[in-house]
């Protein structure tokens, strides 16, 4: 080969190398004499992938002053002492150089070295020289693509010379030359629809174009295009190839409208029946599924003016659902023809025209179904005057069957009547009333009054309406006023705060409530002269003493008060108003407060006998107060006698019996001993107890005391006396208990030992007679009653 022969020449005449010469300065004669330039040396060419054998001699460096003295050669550099190290060598005496192995251009293309000549004691003898060795390039590299598959899209119906993709093979080998020059071009195409040569490709540059029309989604939605680049700018007798695959997608465009699958559709639906579906309309298009250009779009023509039904599309298959989204009728219309056309989201391309069948009838058969009576008008509202008797007849609830063509009766039922005010009539829906209507009733709301009422028919299931009747209750002047407040308070000296204001509420609507009017009654007569009211304005008046003073107490004051219907009406109403002394602020003062709680003499020594006999230790002081004390009201008694009374007694509160409630024992007070209180049945195991625990209460066995006969009713200037010889009789009286020891009171139950109590009696029966107590006048009546029933108690 020609490469054989090339290393064959370099073997058998070596190129030699020298080192230039070295140009000192010549005398004057001398100097005149052209001098020759320095020596350029060329570069050394190796082709690359040689095979020897190795090591291979390239050139030989030598020095002209070889012949004079011993001189020793090297190199230096890349390739040599520097890595790639002993890629090139040199025989140091005869100034052979070698390369050692193979070269690779695509690893390195050059080299650069220095070539160096010393003596024998390694002294510099030749400037050293730059060497530069190239690799020549071999055709040793096939074109390599950037990916083994190419994927490119272009949409369906382009035209030819669309640019659909580019595909790039790089090389290598010096692409100066030939051998890293890549060319491209087509192999195969798959399919071959609708012709083989769908694609062509640019073969400097790698771009495909479309070369033919006719591209069709729906036929052929992908091309395989095997694509081959080769070096030697294409030579294929001399060039390495390699190939590639590019995948052509063809996109969609919506070049296929829809069509529905029959001319005509049909369904049904039961009559009030919404949001299902009564038909199903299906479509077919052969565009890309779930994109716009496949999507379908239902609409209605004409058939439903009302606007009943709607079609839905089911984005799964892309039918359309017919829903009823308004109740239809059966009465009214027993079918709908409707028209229905079929489009997509996105428009057809430029150049489609719509398909004949993307339209159809539909035609929608109604189901009649037993319907519930409806009351005309709900709720129904009437009005009425309040008060109006029972068996009054308010109205006619009535409900009207809707199925016209089935001829069915209608019965009536109360639902919901929450005062149990009416009755309807169970054939016509007649109402009449049971009590009577009352427009101040709790069950009253803004002066209406509702009532649910319930129809059912006798169809095939029976169905069933409600109704409400409200009735506005018209207000009559029905309800007296009554006083307000109730309770009040005034100081017993006449002034500026001795004043009430009252008013009064009404339970009528205007105009049947204020102005009110108020007055005071003429009988008793001590209420106009003790008492005034004066109006203030329409609603309100102000009541005050008309003397200059009052004594302290409770006063129930009547008044008499009217409203302003027609006619009016009048309430004599009671306000409780206390009356007591008040300080400089026109407050009551304690001391007020306790007189006018209306406590009077008697009451008060009753008071005062039971704290008396409670409390025995401290009697002899207490009694030295009470003896005070009722001097005192003794006096106090004389003066109110001397002045004339200011209200007739059978008015007069102050000596009321006011009962408080008092509050038990707490929790400290139950922790007590049982068996203290229990009856022994023996006397044995109670001797054997100590001191203060052995006793047994026993009524004495002596004759009872003779109590002193009394007048039937005391004068209140002997009570002194009275509860002197109380206490007198008391004391020297050993069978009154209690016995000065610890009484035994049995509990009930079981095994009590406790005798029946019927074999008490009395220690006085027989002998203290209390029917005096009737002759004390009205306020000891309640005592006449429990202690004056003699025998028959």
């Amino acid at each position: 080969s020609s490469e054989t022969q090339k290393v064959k020449a370099w073997d058998s005449n070596p190129r030699v190398i020298k080192f230039p010469r070295k140009h000192q300065r010549s005398s004057f004669a001398n100097s005149l004499r052209r001098q020759k330039r320095d020596w350029v040396i060329p570069p050394i060419n190796v082709p690359e992938n040689s095979r020897g054998p190795f090591p291979q001699m390239l050139v030989r460096i030598r020095s002209d002053q070889d012949l004079e003295k011993g001189i020793r050669y090297s190199i230096t550099g890349a390739g040599a002492d520097q890595p790639p190290i002993d890629v090139y060598n040199i025989d140091p005496v005869h100034g052979k150089m070698f390369v050692t192995r193979p070269l690779d251009r695509e690893e390195r293309a050059s080299y650069h070295l220095r070539a160096h000549a010393v003596d024998m004691n390694g002294n510099k003898v030749e400037s050293p020289i730059d060497l530069y060795i190239y690799v020549i390039d071999m055709n040793d590299n096939r074109p390599e693509f950037q990916n083994q598959v190419y994927n490119g899209s272009v949409a369906e119906g382009s035209k030819p010379g669309t640019l659909v993709m580019q595909v790039t093979a790089n090389d290598s080998d010096d692409d100066t030359t030939a051998n890293g020059m890549v060319r491209y071009r087509i192999l195969s195409q798959t399919p071959h629809m609708p012709i083989p040569n769908m694609f062509t490709i640019n073969s400097e540059t790698g771009d495909i174009f479309t070369v033919a029309a006719g591209l069709d989604r729906e036929k052929v939605s992908q091309y395989t295009i095997i694509v081959q680049a080769t070096d030697m700018e294409g030579n294929l007798n001399f060039g390495l190839s390699n190939t590639a695959t590019a995948l052509i997608s063809v996109t969609d465009i919506n070049d296929n409208p829809p069509e529905l699958t029959a001319r005509t559709f049909s369904g049904e639906v039961p009559e009030n029946r919404v949001n299902v579906v009564v038909a199903n309309l299906t479509v077919i298009d052969r565009d890309q599924p779930h994109s716009p250009n496949w999507a379908a779009q239902y609409r209605i023509a004409s058939g439903d003016p009302q606007g009943h039904f709607l079609i839905r599309t089911n984005p799964v298959n892309n039918d359309g659902m017919v829903t009823v989204v308004k109740p239809v009728d059966y009465e009214q219309n027993r079918a709908f023809m409707l028209t229905v056309i079929v489009s997509n989201k996105a428009p057809l391309a430029s150049g489609i025209q719509s398909s004949l069948q993307s339209s159809a009838g539909v035609t929608i058969s109604v189901q009649d179904v037993n319907e519930p009576p409806v009351f005309p008008s709900n709720p129904k509202s009437i009005r009425f005057e309040e008060g109006v008797p029972a068996g009054t007849t308010l109205t006619v609830f009535a409900a009207q069957d809707p199925d016209l063509f089935i001829h069915q009766t209608v019965r009536y039922s109360k639902l919901s009547d929450p005062a149990n005010w009416l009755r309807i009539n169970r054939t016509n829906g007649q109402i009449t009333t049971m009590a009577v209507l009352d427009r101040e009733s709790m069950y009253v709301r803004n002066n209406i009054y509702e009532a649910t009422f319930l129809a059912a028919d006798n169809g095939s299931p029976p169905a069933s309406g409600t109704g409400t009747l409200q009735i506005h209750l018209i207000d009559v002047n029905d309800n007296a006023p009554v006083l307000l407040p109730k309770e009040a308070q005034v100081c017993e000296r006449a002034s500026p705060r001795s004043r009430v204001n009252i008013t009064a509420s009404d339970a009528d609507a205007d105009p049947h409530v204020g102005p009110f009017v108020f007055e005071l009654p003429s009988y008793p007569p001590s209420v106009r002269r003790n008492w005034t009211a004066s109006r203030i304005s329409g609603d309100y008046a102000q009541l005050r003493l008309r003397i200059p003073y009052l004594d302290a107490g409770v006063y129930d004051v009547p008044i008499i008060v009217s409203d302003s219907g027609n006619p009016p009406l009048s309430n004599r109403s009671m306000i409780k108003v206390k009356v007591c002394p008040c300080d400089d602020n026109g407050d009551c003062t304690t001391t007020g407060a306790v007189a006018a709680a209306g406590l009077g003499t008697g009451a008060i020594i009753a008071i005062l006998i039971c704290v008396i006999v409670c409390v025995n230790i401290l009697l002899p002081a207490l009694l030295s107060m009470v003896l005070v004390f009722v001097m005192w009201m003794k006096r106090r008694e004389k003066e109110r006698q001397a002045k004339p009374l200011l209200i007739d007694p059978e008015d007069d509160v102050r000596d009321n019996i006011l009962k408080y409630d008092e509050e038990g024992g707490g929790e400290e007070d139950q922790d007590y001993d049982l068996s203290q209180l229990q009856q022994p049945e023996a006397l044995d195991h109670i001797i054997c107890k100590p001191t203060g625990v052995r006793r047994v209460d026993e009524r004495p066995v002596i004759a009872e005391s003779q109590y002193p006969v009394r007048p039937s009713l005391p004068h209140p200037g002997d009570i002194g006396d009275f509860i002197n010889d109380g206490l007198r009789a008391a004391d020297n009286d050993p069978t009154a208990p209690p016995y000065d020891s610890l009484l035994v009171f049995d509990y009930e139950g079981s095994g009590s030992t406790a005798g029946s109590v019927s074999s008490l009696n009395s220690s006085s029966s027989g002998d203290q007679d209390y029917d005096y107590l009737n002759d004390w006048g009205p306020r000891f009546k309640k005592l006449a009653d429990l202690y004056g029933g003699g025998d028959d108690d």
